[in-house]
């Protein structure tokens, strides 16, 4: 008879026997802090994030455009997608740090888990919200029949470590003022 495959997986490891006790007290007091059950994998990545003074991800600046850059993204098209893209974040584990939605293409600055990847953030977000915008709004469809897509293929984006949150922030605010 096969034994059961398992998902788990048991790592043995020598460590001192005050190394020992050491971990275990800290998995116990992580654990009541996160009301979750923290493993010997948390406990080293929340000791090398307090080591080196890391951050859950800096977060990315990203910038696209509907197809052929029209202005369509106006008015109450622009409330829907700022809704949808909340939504979508929301859904995903995605922290939208600044959003800001212009005539001719959308500013997003979101800090994601650094398990996901910046492009995999990006389709998820263009895919998902074309398909909803396309639902809420049968008039851009039409618009957009003959190509049948909504956002243009490219995209600009930006791991933010090497420039302060605030100023990209700031950036982005500044973006829908000077539109006008």
């Amino acid at each position: 008879m096969a034994r059961p495959r398992s998902e788990n997986v048991q790592i043995n490891i020598a460590i001192p026997g005050e190394w020992k006790k050491e971990l275990e007290n800290l998995a116990r007091i992580y654990s009541v802090e996160e009301g979750r059950t923290v493993t010997f994998l948390d406990l080293m990545r929340r000791a090398i994030k307090e080591k080196f003074q890391l951050g859950d991800g800096d977060g990315n600046h990203i910038i696209w455009c509907p197809k052929f850059r029209f202005d369509v993204l106006e008015g109450d098209v622009e409330a829907e997608l700022k809704r949808i893209l909340e939504s979508i974040c929301m859904k995903y584990g995605y922290a939208i740090k600044a959003l800001e939605v212009m005539s001719d293409h959308v500013h997003i600055f979101v800090d994601c888990p650094q398990t996901v990847a910046p492009c995999d953030v990006v389709r998820t977000l263009k895919s998902i919200s074309a398909v909803e915008m396309f639902r809420a709004f049968p008039k851009l469809k039409r618009f957009y029949s003959r190509c049948g897509v909504l956002w243009s293929r490219g995209y600009f984006i930006s791991s933010v470590g090497h420039v302060s949150e605030a100023t990209v922030k700031k950036y982005i605010e500044e973006q829908k003022s000077g539109e006008r």
